[in-house]
Parts: structure tokens; C-alpha cells; sequence
């Protein structure tokens, strides 16, 4: 398996983004379709009805994936909720999931407005008071859902930069849901927030352990080298249409 780096994928998906391509729905989709078939496992999800999701947003487009995604299973019928741990969210991609009929469990109360923000901005975010509020909401809302997707950080956030709180706040109070055996199934958005893209390495322990990870257009190396390997679980690749500027490219990693 070949797994690229952080700034190849950007220069990959350049020109396709130039060209109006709609990549991040792309990724949507795959992501969606990926999220209902475990779903309809019953090895991770025994029981009858319809699922529920629990989406982890953050700032960039990470975060618009997710809720793009989150979007196409609320109108399949799947229940899903958002929390925001961003100072900011994708407006658009938050719009179509309440549209669609997600709930939206809160935020950030010092959130600066709905408008597309890079990754960055949850890096630098200082500790906001409500951090443990946010914290109490996500170990509800996970104990209850049969996934989690971690759509807080991606590829735009740098290398192995460590979470800053509220996500850090959040993604302590649903690891600690696996210390008492309540984990709840984790898909993480192209790669689990906090490791770096090109290394797979960790800042610190503050990362959601994935169970799978849906990564768009070309396997990251990070996935497949370092703690990443680890904390990625299984891999599952969504072909957004960059795989011919990639298979031009040395990768970072062949395994």
C-alpha cells in the first residue's frame, strides 16, 4: 500500500479544485456509504432500527466532510447529531445536515460565526470556559450512538500538533468511555484527529483511537507508519478522482 504525504494530496487535488470539481462531495458520499455499512453490521452494531451517529466537527474541511456525510444519513433515516468543537464550522456542510434533520447537540459559546475556516483555527483556539460543559455533552452523546465519526481535524492542521481544548476536553471524555468498556465504534474522517499526516506521529496521547479510518483520494503515510498505524485501524480508501495525479507521484511510504 502506498501512502502519500500531506502536501502531495494537496498539489493532486489543485487542479481538480480549480476545475470546480466537487471533491468534498465525493468524499461525502464515500464516507456516507462506508458509515451505513457499519452500521448495518452486526458485528458492530447488533441491535434492530435505523443507527445513530455522533458527529465530532471541527473548524475546516475535515469538519465539512463529516457533515456533508452526516447530511446524506440523516435523509437515509439514520439518526445523527452534531457537536461543534471548532471555533468555527463549515456553514454550508452545517446547513445541509440540519436540513436534512440532524441535531445539533451545541458548540463553542465563543464560536466566531458559521463561514469556512482553516483547520488551523481549532489549534489555536484558547481553553473556553464551556470546555467541560462540551466535554459532559460528548460522553452522553457517545455513550448513546453506535458510531462516532471524528471530523475534528485533517490534513490542513499541520504535523502532529496537539489538540487544544475544547477537543482535547472532548476527545479525553470519550476516551475514557474505554476504560469503563463503553467505547463506541470510532470512524475517523481521512485521518484521526491529531497525528501527523506525513509521520503518523503524536504530540501526546490526546488522539480518538479509530477503529476504521475512511481517507479520500490516496492513503495517507501517516496511516501506515509511526502511532498512526495504530490509531488508524482499518483503512478504507474513497476515490475522489486524484488517483492518476498521485500514481505519477513518489509516495512518502509503500508498505
Amino acid at each position: 500500500m502506498d501512502g502519500y504525504g500531506g502536501d502531495q494530496v494537496r498539489a493532486a487535488e489543485r487542479p481538480h479544485l480549480e476545475a470546480g470539481e466537487p471533491l468534498m462531495q465525493r468524499a461525502a458520499d464515500g464516507l456516507a456509504r462506508i458509515v451505513s455499512e457499519l452500521l448495518d453490521d452486526p458485528a458492530v452494531r447488533p441491535q434492530d432500527g435505523p443507527g445513530s451517529v455522533l458527529l465530532l466537527v471541527g473548524s475546516g474541511d475535515n469538519g465539512g466532510d463529516a457533515l456533508f456525510a452526516g447530511a446524506r444519513l440523516a435523509s437515509a433515516g439514520r439518526h445523527v447529531a452534531v457537536l461543534r468543537v471548532g471555533s468555527r464550522v463549515h456553514g454550508a456542510g452545517l446547513a445541509a445536515a440540519l436540513d436534512a434533520g440532524a441535531r445539533l447537540l451545541g458548540g463553542p459559546s465563543d464560536a466566531a460565526g458559521t463561514g469556512t475556516a482553516g483547520a488551523a483555527d481549532i489549534l489555536r483556539a484558547a481553553a473556553t470556559p464551556d470546555a467541560d460543559r462540551l466535554a459532559a455533552v460528548a460522553a452522553e452523546a457517545a455513550a448513546e450512538a453506535d458510531l462516532v465519526l471524528d471530523g475534528i481535524l485533517g490534513i490542513g492542521a499541520g504535523g502532529g500538533t496537539s489538540l487544544r481544548s475544547p477537543a482535547r476536553q472532548v476527545v479525553d471524555a470519550i476516551r475514557e468511555l474505554a476504560r469503563d468498556q463503553r467505547a463506541p465504534f470510532v470512524v475517523a474522517v481521512d485521518v484521526p484527529s491529531g497525528i501527523d499526516v506525513d509521520t503518523g506521529a503524536v504530540a501526546d496521547d490526546h488522539v480518538l483511537h479509530a477503529d476504521v479510518t475512511v481517507t479520500f483520494g490516496g492513503v495517507k503515510a501517516g496511516l501506515l507508519t509511526g502511532p498512526g498505524a495504530t490509531l488508524a485501524g482499518r483503512i478504507e480508501l474513497v476515490d475522489v478522482g486524484i488517483g492518476a495525479d498521485l500514481a505519477a507521484t513518489e509516495p512518502l511510504v509503500r508498505t
